[in-house]
């Protein structure tokens, strides 16, 4: 497991165990995620805040009121930021605030202020943690599906021993990884086209397009993170193959469609992410083409169509297309879910910076019955909730 492209904020509230934090916030980052650190005004008063950003190399942040953050509405984005909200150790006082919604510090203001999954990682006296108060804050958190993990028990600062240590960082982190591996798609394969292809017109040019393959490359990590056994067809693009990802690499529009039609037979789901080349010339001169005329004329002829053939099989396997639209988004992307007989289809804008070469995106997701549509975040957090959506629509099939 790691946390490769996840972005975690860090909230540290005040008890001794704050200083265990600090091992936390590199074994975070050394496991690959993004950290920021936010700390409660109790929590400085155990740890200075430049221990924190040594480790995490962000700046970390403490007030709510900080002119020099909130004139774009700096918790705001730093709420929508988060892929996981992580708060170790969470005092007492902490998860009694959360309980009641009280957001009268940055940290308890940024749970609030986010969609996201919430950790903590409770850190008090073992009497405190027993006091029925706390258990009743502690039961409504749950009930709003904010985890719990821990606490431990043992010898404590104040030299009582019982329930009320935090969880050693280690765990944390291990529990932190296992938030994002769901088991979702375990034991199935899945197959996912990525990035462009290059149709040669001569020993150095070619046909191409923008395609970046980030959306492909995001999503066959998030399958991996759900179970999967995932192989990865990739058009010419310069990323890092996702962990435990079998990876085949392609140029044309004809050698992706061969690769693809290898193993299709043994996929249980395809995602066709690939921006595959329309066209391709009838033939690639041996030599440069030299610029001897005013106009050049190329002869092209369509590509194979390869998500149409792979939902044409006789037994297919789950087919999930995607469509880049600089218009009519929804028309164009419902027609071609129809047209190709796909389970769904992904739809998203190219225009006004989005889409191609940028690591955000937004997505419109259609199915025969329903849709469900994504705001713009970034790739790697879109990728996770189509990965979630696929692997509902799948089992209900």
């Amino acid at each position: 497991m790691s946390l490769e492209n996840k972005q975690i904020l860090l909230g540290v509230t005040g008890g001794i165990a704050a200083y265990k934090t600090a091992e936390l916030t590199r074994l975070l980052t050394r496991a690959g995620a993004s950290v920021r650190v936010v700390m409660t005004r109790g929590a400085q008063a155990f740890v200075t805040p430049l221990t924190f950003q040594a480790l995490s190399g962000e700046p970390v942040r403490t007030e709510l009121l900080d002119p020099k953050h909130e004139a774009a509405m700096g918790h705001i984005e730093l709420a929508r930021w988060a892929d996981l909200i992580l708060v170790a150790p969470a005092t007492a006082s902490f998860i009694e605030r959360l309980a009641t919604g009280r957001a009268d510090d940055l940290l308890s203001t940024l749970c609030l202020a986010s969609a996201s999954p919430i950790m903590l990682a409770p850190a008090m006296n073992q009497q405190m943690w027993q006091q029925q108060a706390t258990q009743d804050n502690v039961q409504i958190l749950l009930k709003r599906d904010i985890k719990i993990i821990g606490p431990a028990e043992g010898d404590q600062a104040c030299g009582d021993v019982g329930p009320g240590r935090m969880l050693e960082p280690q765990k944390i982190l291990q529990l932190a990884e296992q938030h994002f591996h769901t088991g979702a798609l375990a034991g199935k394969r899945i197959m996912i086209t990525a990035g462009p292809t290059r149709e040669p017109i001569d020993p150095v040019r070619f046909l191409s397009n923008r395609s970046s393959g980030k959306m492909g490359y995001a999503l066959a990590q998030a399958a991996v993170e759900a179970g999967a056994t995932v192989t990865l067809i990739t058009g010419p693009v310069n990323l890092t193959t996702p962990r435990s990802v079998k990876r085949i690499n392609v140029e044309t529009a004809e050698a992706m469609r061969a690769a693809v039609f290898e193993t299709i037979d043994r996929s249980d789901i395809f995602i066709a992410t690939a921006a595959v080349s329309d066209y391709r010339p009838v033939t690639a001169a041996e030599q440069k083409i030299k610029k001897s005329a005013e106009h050049l004329t190329l002869e092209l002829l369509p590509n194979p169509d390869i998500l149409a053939e792979v939902a044409a099989l006789e037994k297919p396997p789950f087919t999930v297309g995607f469509a880049a639209e600089t218009e009519s988004l929804e028309k164009h992307a419902q027609a071609k879910l129809q047209r190709k007989k796909l389970n769904m289809i992904a739809a998203n804008p190219v225009n006004d910076n989005q889409g191609f070469d940028q690591d955000e995106n937004q997505l419109a997701v259609f199915w025969s019955d329903g849709e469900q549509r994504f705001p713009l975040t970034t790739k790697y957090k879109l990728a996770r909730q189509l990965i979630s959506l696929i692997a509902e629509q799948y089992h209900s099939t």
